[in-house]
């Protein structure tokens, strides 16, 4: 007695001459490739592709950092001398410094008569605030002149990523020029830490912020208290985690072979409903004729 392994075979052959071709079945048949070749297409590129997921806890992500916050400025201050314009830095843990001046830049403006300053400095991880203001001048001006332009005001590194739309520089191009002259600007800063991390697993930490703003003039019983460009942060809890990720090749392999086949079987039911069809009204047609 011989074994015959074609009989474990679940996909048995009809003979060609026992088929029967139709131009419904070549119709649907098309239809049924150009489908096809649209779904597959369609997941390969979504395979290729990245794709951007962000969540949300509560943690400190850059623990090396040493407590630290990098900070660029820069801002314009058309109608006030360079001489008179400063950077000072408070904070909670009682940091009180005027006039800093380390890796910072004032560009003349305006023939001498306004400023641009420039500077990156760190703050600390508590809250706190840095203003610009004539504080550290030699001699205080009666009547300085606040109205500014801020070019930028970022937290920690620089993130250009496509598809993340955050609020990495949201005071970027504040313009105050029509602001009253000798007024105080109150910038209220809500810094959230935000990390991103690449397909390699790389992370990088940078920060986003919200901002409200308020404006108006300070007296105290001795007068009209000198005016400056006040931001007052504080840090948010909640860490905003953006991580790249591709779609896993076993899942394209799945899908792909799901395609494949709900299209066929869906494309044959189909195609046996209306030969079935065609069938039966073909009968009817020739019982009526006789």
């Amino acid at each position: 007695m011989t074994f015959d392994v074609r009989r474990f075979d679940v996909y048995r052959k009809v003979p060609k001459d026992l088929t029967q071709p139709t131009y419904t079945g070549a119709f649907i048949s098309i239809c049924c490739c150009v489908f096809m070749l649209f779904l597959f297409l369609s997941e390969l590129t979504g395979f290729i592709a990245t794709e951007i997921v962000n969540e949300l806890y509560v943690d400190d992500p850059d623990k090396d950092s040493g407590g630290k916050i990098d900070v660029s400025l820069n801002i314009s201050l058309p109608n006030l001398h360079c001489d008179l314009v400063g950077l000072d830095i408070q904070d909670e843990m009682g940091r009180h410094e005027v006039g800093h001046i380390e890796n910072s830049m004032k560009v003349p403006l305006n023939n001498g008569h306004g400023c641009r300053f420039e500077g990156e400095f760190s703050i600390n991880k508590v809250p706190g605030n840095f203003h610009v203001s004539t504080h550290s001048a030699t001699a205080q001006p009666q009547s300085p002149d606040m109205t500014h332009i801020i070019h930028k005001l970022a937290f920690g590194e620089k993130l250009q990523v496509q598809h993340v739309q955050g609020a990495f520089n949201a005071l970027g191009g504040a313009n105050r020029l029509q602001s009253n002259a000798l007024a105080s600007h109150d910038y209220i800063l809500k810094i959230v830490p935000t990390v991103y991390e690449d397909l390699g697993g790389k992370q990088r930490f940078s920060y986003q912020y919200t901002v409200a703003n308020k404006e108006y003039v300070a007296y105290s019983h001795t007068g009209r208290i000198i005016p400056a460009i006040w931001f007052r942060y504080d840090l948010s809890p909640i860490t905003v985690k953006y991580t790249e990720r591709r779609q896993p090749f076993y899942r394209f392999i799945t899908t792909i072979c799901a395609i494949i086949g709900g299209t066929f079987t869906v494309a044959g039911i189909i195609d046996s409903c209306i030969f079935t069809a065609s069938e039966a009204w073909k009968k009817i047609q020739i019982g009526k004729m006789s």
